[in-house]
């Protein structure tokens, strides 16, 4: 089975900080963002076109809006993203005490409530913890349920909603806490996997149809496949781009993992040896199917 996994690059973007991709159902398409390029792409398979929008600001993330549009992490703000007029409307903004951070990682729990962390706008500083992790109500109350974060990273849910998987990249460890689905509230945090040597900082995050993890690799040019269960790496995909930044599963039937990367940070040489960083490849043959991303209810 390991030999039919096949390494694919298909979003030639050349993306500074490719990130946050999630697989749309009703189009087909593939939504990501490039954080310091500032800007939200839709890149359709079926004809192999990407539209891009500029949001002024870094964005974190993007993810559909039930009422339509999207809304993305841009800066400090939680912004509405009309696609069809191109206008980016700030509708809460979260730590306007800290200039120096920005908005991250971000997605929606099944719900519909949007989690967002921030973190440093220069990350590798001395690990000062200046961050934290948001939830977004569908009324846009912004209530925060985790402080002390680096970089606040990818997360997702357990089927049964009663486990979040979460990562703060600078602890090198894959954690999860016990959800309170009513309330968002988190607690009992335990680390499920720490990163191995070469592994690089375990940075965007998805759950398969099986409740295992995919955890992209930054630094480390790889996804990794894990059991919650045992903390047991089960898999390595290996990618050619050493900053691998997020995945998600896509596809018709949910079984192609879209994994984004990063060009940012490399120098020539390095640009040289991968040319194709930056940008998004997808991976088949794994044998195992994702879930449907959630859109946001507010």
């Amino acid at each position: 089975m390991m030999s039919s996994v096949k390494v694919e690059s298909v979003v030639k973007e050349h993306a500074l900080i490719g990130e946050g991709p999630v697989w749309e159902e009703s189009d087909q398409t593939l939504l990501f963002v490039d954080i310091a390029g500032q800007k939200i792409h839709r890149w359709n398979p079926a004809t192999n076109q990407i539209a891009s929008l500029g949001t002024g600001d870094t964005v974190g993330f993007a993810v559909p809006r039930r009422s339509g549009g999207y809304v993305a992490g841009v800066g400090r703000s939680i912004a509405a993203v009309d696609w069809t007029s191109q206008k980016v409307t700030s509708l809460v903004s979260v730590e306007e005490d800290k200039p120096e951070n920005r908005l991250n990682d971000g997605k929606v729990d099944p719900l519909g409530r949007l989690l967002a962390g921030t973190m440093r706008k220069d990350a590798q500083t001395a690990q000062v913890k200046p961050g934290a992790l948001y939830l977004v109500n569908s009324d846009l109350s912004v209530t925060k349920v985790l402080s002390q974060v680096d970089i606040s990273n990818g997360m997702d849910w357990s089927d049964d909603l009663k486990t979040m998987f979460y990562i703060d990249s600078l602890a090198l460890s894959v954690d999860a806490f016990d959800y309170d689905s009513s309330t968002g509230q988190l607690g009992n945090r335990r680390v499920v996997y720490r990163m191995a040597d070469g592994e690089g900082l375990p940075d965007g995050m998805t759950l398969d149809a099986a409740g295992r993890l995919w955890v992209a690799c930054y630094d480390g040019g790889r996804v990794i496949h894990i059991d919650p269960a045992t903390g047991k790496r089960l898999q390595t995909v290996s990618l050619p781009a050493m900053k691998t930044t997020s995945c998600c599963f896509g596809g018709p039937d949910y079984s192609e993992l879209y994994v984004t990367s990063a060009s940012l940070g490399l120098d020539q040489s390095e640009l040289q040896q991968q040319p194709q960083a930056g940008n998004t490849f997808r991976v088949t043959g794994l044998g195992v199917k994702g879930r449907a991303s959630h859109s946001f209810s507010g």
